[in-house]
């Protein structure tokens, strides 16, 4: 029998947003275990992704999440950060895929051959299960943040430039899940003065 050539999907959630961590997922698929209804994210609703998520997992030859922080995106920006989050959820894969496959227009430095598919998460089923694996990921992180601070409303809007967030900051200015060096944040620091 021939042997089946696997494919890792890679993709991140959270890149926008005005707070938390970006996250993301590698997926290798199961030839002989296929996964029904696998497509991008965010064409899907949170239930939707909450039982897919349960099925990868369960069902995937290999899977992995990681993050990187609203430091590190600060500090080396969104799109390095996402590559970092990206090279930590590869390293952390405990099967050898032939190929890597990434959702958008950059790779994260990888041992295993790489390219980059634009709209992958929307073509490629292992792209597909990784950006409903981190978006899930990232939505939970996003609930566990609102325990903290329930004032700016992140079990709702993840972080997200809404109405309702762009309000709260002007209630109650960033606090530290917010990342300084986005717009509006990084206006609303340069106008607190310093004592």
């Amino acid at each position: 029998m021939p042997r089946v050539r696997l494919i890792c999907g890679v993709d991140e959630a959270g890149r926008g947003p005005l707070a938390g961590a970006v996250v993301a997922a590698c997926v290798v698929l199961n030839p002989r275990k296929p996964i029904e209804g696998l497509a991008d994210s965010k064409q899907l609703t949170a239930a939707q992704r909450e039982t897919l998520a349960v099925e990868i997992r369960a069902n995937a030859l290999a899977w992995a999440v990681a993050s990187a922080s609203v430091e590190e995106i600060d500090h080396i920006n969104i799109l390095q950060a996402s590559l970092l989050a990206m090279r930590r959820a590869l390293e952390a894969l405990d099967v050898e895929p032939a190929q890597v496959l990434v959702d958008g227009l950059y790779c994260p430095p990888s041992r295993w051959p790489s390219k980059a598919v634009v709209q992958g998460d929307a073509t490629v089923p292992a792209i597909s299960a990784a950006s409903i694996l981190a978006k899930v990921a990232r939505d939970a992180d996003m609930c566990d943040l609102h325990v903290q601070r329930p004032e700016y409303g992140f079990d709702r809007h993840k972080g997200y430039h809404t109405p309702e967030h762009l309000a709260a900051l002007q209630r109650h200015g960033p606090c530290a899940f917010h990342r300084r060096t986005f717009s509006p944040i990084r206006e609303m620091l340069a106008q607190i003065p310093l004592f």
